[in-house]
């Protein structure tokens, strides 16, 4: 197998300027998007490259005080960024905390048996192990979770009347919402459903090519993308489920009112 390939700082300077192509089609059709795009390529390159020299820090620790801290930072702003996809979110702090719990709990859970019980590194909580599978984890199961609310509270909001109505005649908060959460559901899931429809046939996933590229070989590094892929459609199931029935509580009281005022509309 060929050995690594070390990329120059030109070598990203010039795959950089791809990105002149979306800023040109912002502005050629009046998009109003080549400042976002600007500043989240600023944002990604200075998160990649401090996350980079951090984690050499902590690769080299091989402690598990270092790599939990890491761990707790990276939910932390998964949850952020949950809220901050939201048009439609709802006030308070409990909304946070809700994605914020669910990233925590299906990010454990899966990093836990893919590095822990199946993967088993020794130790098995070895930062280089865990820290990757817990970014894709919290990565695509934070999509979901923000496309599940998303739905939820757009739908809530439209559909007051029926969901009213259901309540008026006695249905509970989840029997009154049951197409609104349905559809919630069925949001949030779509893009897992959709990446695992496409991988190996469309694309090659990020794990697999990286490995590949990186010397591994094409057979063991299917193994370990058929690993991932299978903790994530978990993961992002689980959560999916975990969030969208939250936010029904949070959309509603115990006395089974649909309490859009919650709602914080943009």
């Amino acid at each position: 197998m060929t050995s690594y390939i070390e990329l120059s700082y030109w070598d990203l300077v010039i795959a950089s300027l791809f990105l002149l192509i979306n800023g040109g089609a912002s502005l050629a059709f009046n998009l109003g998007i080549e400042r976002t795009l600007l500043l989240n390529g600023l944002r990604m390159i200075v998160q990649l490259g401090a996350i980079g020299f951090v984690l050499k820090f902590i690769f080299a620790q091989t402690s598990p005080f270092w790599t939990i801290m890491l761990a707790i930072v990276m939910v932390l702003v998964a949850g952020r960024e949950v809220i901050a996809r939201q048009s439609i979110g709802i006030k308070g702090w409990a909304y946070y905390g809700l994605g914020t719990t669910t990233l925590f709990f299906v990010g454990l859970v899966g990093t836990v048996i893919g590095v822990g019980f199946l993967i088993g590194p020794e130790p098995w909580y070895a930062p280089r192990f865990v820290l990757p599978v817990l970014g894709m984890m919290l990565g695509n199961t934070m999509s979901g979770i923000a496309l599940s609310l998303e739905t939820l509270t757009t739908m809530a909001n439209r559909e007051q009347n029926a969901i009213e109505a259901h309540l008026a005649m006695g249905a509970s908060r989840f029997e009154a919402m049951r197409n609104t959460h349905r559809q919630s559901l069925k949001t949030g899931m779509m893009p897992i459903i959709n990446a695992m429809a496409a991988s190996g046939i469309v694309s090659l996933p990020g794990m697999m090519t990286g490995q590949i590229i990186s010397g591994v070989d094409p057979v063991e590094a299917t193994k370990y993308q058929l690993l991932i892929m299978f903790l994530i459609a978990g993961g992002t199931g689980l959560g999916v489920m975990l969030a969208s029935f939250g936010g029904v509580y949070l959309l509603t009281d115990e006395r089974h009112r649909l309490r859009l005022d919650r709602l914080d509309i943009e």
